[in-house]
């Protein structure tokens, strides 16, 4: 059983903005509360693979080998990179579009949701440097690391969610709601620039 040390840092981790909060904001900014929702599903299972990878020994073997670490760092940044100029240039759709226009745009929010999470070489990082802090020696690593990686997505996660949830309240019906969106649209796309060019210059701390 996780400890409660863990669960106040793994609760202050999650309410902390970052890289994951700013996405989905874009996202919602982008296709409204539909694609916003789906792209926090897409984070929370992207983050997924990384629990798996830190229990299976992936991390490790991303942390010492610089090659890997560059490699996948710069391939994430390259896609937050892009997906931020595609929102840059494309016309934010209005707030009050009807459910079936977000058919196939919620799709792609989960796919690029996965692949933004999955991509992202300081998670990865994370994950190893923080929850070895609290295994216990008493019982299998892999295991606890799988506990407590799911309980940190899961936290992550629903805070995306309220996060989407404020966004939306932004986004209703009218020309002022319409003319809102296209700003935050921007805003949300030069963030994702911005997110992009720090994936590139991180450097591994372990």
């Amino acid at each position: 059983m996780p400890s409660l040390a863990f669960f106040l840092a793994a609760i202050i981790l999650a309410v902390t903005p970052g890289p994951g909060i700013a996405y989905v904001v874009a996202r919602t900014a982008a296709g409204g509360r539909a694609e916003g929702l789906a792209s926090c599903v897409g984070t929370g299972v992207g983050g997924m693979v990384h629990v798996g990878a830190a229990a299976l020994g992936l991390s490790l073997l991303l942390a010492q080998s610089a090659a890997a670490f560059v490699a996948l760092k710069y391939v994430g940044a390259a896609y937050l990179i892009f997906l931020g100029v595609r929102m840059l240039i494309s016309s934010s759709p209005p707030p009050d579009s009807a459910p079936v226009a977000f058919a196939s745009g919620s799709r792609r929010a989960l796919v690029e949701g996965i692949l933004v999470e999955a991509l992202n070489v300081k998670t990865a990082l994370f994950f190893l440097a923080f929850l070895p802090q609290f295994l216990n020696s008493g019982s299998p690593a892999a295991m606890q690391l799988v506990v407590m990686g799911t309980i940190c997505v899961t936290l992550n996660t629903l805070v995306d969610i309220v996060a989407v949830l404020l966004a939306v309240r932004l986004l209703r019906s009218g020309f002022t709601a319409r003319r809102r969106a296209r700003v935050l649209n921007k805003v949300s796309g030069l963030t994702l620039v911005g997110l992009g060019l720090y994936v590139a210059s991180a450097k591994r701390s372990i």
